[in-house]
């Protein structure tokens, strides 16, 4: 019995330093899991110190500040860093926080207000100008109208008168794809002559001295419709012939008579200078030296009479 006993103390003992030397390793363990959880503790606060810096938000409420529901399964860890890295250059790129951004944005809305309130004046502005000019064009276009058929009956009576026969007139330019209803305002003017045995053609077809007729045609047509108290021809009978001279002075004389206007007209021509009732000369009696000379056509006339 008594070795029995011994047995069983010996068995026992070796039972209580196993338990004993469990009982330091839990200890040691317990102390290890303590210091996890307190490092992990630790590690929390400052993570949620991080996530309420940089985020402004509770750690739990991270998932909706990323717009990740509760039960969606989170992004790999490498898919997250790059997304970051990705955020993180695109607000680099953005540069700096304007700390005066508010301030700006009041003046900025501030002065599109202004510029809101000028917009509409102009618009304002402009659709009564557009009326204005709408309504001078309007105008225009009458008178324009008017004119021009005045002008076209003066010029083709004279026309007929100068070349001795013959008929001309005047028509709008169309245009290159002959719209009839083209702006008065913005046609051009053709000129179509029909001398004494020719086809009507436009003036640019004539020759120089039938061109000169007709534009002196066109010209005295202007001065009837709207009569000038002077008029300066310089040399316009040069291409002339003595016909056309005659022709030419002649009506000089009637318009002058009719239209009150007087005529200055410098010429070369004979035929036209004995047609003028004054004549002014430029000589050079010494070299250097100019002198005016005039000579009153219808007094030296008189003087041939009475002498």
């Amino acid at each position: 019995a008594l070795a029995e006993g011994e047995t069983r103390l010996g068995e026992a003992e070796k039972a209580s330093k196993a338990a004993d030397a469990a009982l330091a390793q839990a200890r040691e363990e317990r102390v290890r899991c303590e210091a996890g959880r307190e490092q992990a503790d630790y590690a929390r606060r400052n993570v949620a110190e991080r996530v309420a810096e940089r985020l402004d938000c509770a750690p739990d409420a991270i998932l909706a500040a990323g717009g990740i529901e509760a039960n969606e399964s989170l992004p790999s860890a490498e898919e997250a860093e790059a997304r970051l890295q990705r955020l993180v250059r695109e607000r680099d790129g953005m540069g700096p926080v304007n700390l005066v951004a508010e301030a700006e944005s009041a003046e900025i809305e501030e002065r599109l207000a202004v510029l809101s309130r000028e917009r509409e004046d102009l618009v304002g502005a402009i659709a009564k100008l557009r009326e204005g000019i709408a309504a001078l064009n309007r105008e225009g276009r009458e008178r324009l109208l008017a004119a021009f058929a005045e002008v076209n009956e003066h010029f083709s009576a004279l026309f007929t008168r100068l070349f001795g026969g013959g008929r001309a007139h005047l028509t709008l330019d169309k245009g290159e794809d002959g719209d009839e209803a083209r702006d008065p305002l913005e046609a051009g003017l053709e000129i179509m002559a029909s001398p004494p045995g020719k086809r009507l053609q436009v003036m640019s077809l004539l020759s120089g001295g039938e061109q000169a007729l007709t534009a002196l045609a066109l010209l005295f047509a202007v001065f009837l419709t709207n009569p000038a108290p002077i008029c300066v021809l310089d040399e316009v009978d040069a291409p002339l012939d003595d016909a056309n001279v005659d022709r030419f002075c002649t009506l000089v004389e009637e318009i002058a008579e009719s239209a009150e206007t007087r005529f200055l007209i410098i010429t070369h021509h004979r035929l036209t200078m004995a047609r003028m009732d004054r004549l002014f000369g430029v000589t050079m009696g010494e070299r250097g030296v100019s002198q005016l000379v005039s000579v009153d056509l219808q007094q030296a006339q008189e003087l041939r009479r009475t002498a």
